[in-house]
């Protein structure tokens, strides 16, 4: 009976620890990617304002730059907020 609750309880703390494991790298790989698409979008920005028209259809879309970056770049520096604590 001992070698029973033995065995359930190792293989319970097996497994969560892989679980836990796999939930931090999903945190990590998440937290690097809204940093590119950060960075991604910043550049953006900058290389559309040098080179846009003047129309409303330009300013729209320097518009949907804008926000992507912010939110994007919100979103990076939150997780790293977090993951710092």
């Amino acid at each position: 009976m001992m070698k029973i609750l033995f065995f359930n309880l190792l293989l319970a703390s097996v497994l969560m620890a892989g679980f836990f494991n796999d939930e931090q790298q999903g945190e990590k790989a998440e937290m690097l990617e809204n940093e590119r698409l950060c960075k991604l979008f910043t550049k953006k920005v900058e290389d559309y304002k040098r080179t846009m028209r003047d129309d409303i259809l330009a300013k729209t879309t320097l518009a949907s730059y804008e926000h992507r970056a912010s939110l994007f770049c919100a979103k990076a520096k939150g997780k790293e907020n977090n993951t710092s604590k």
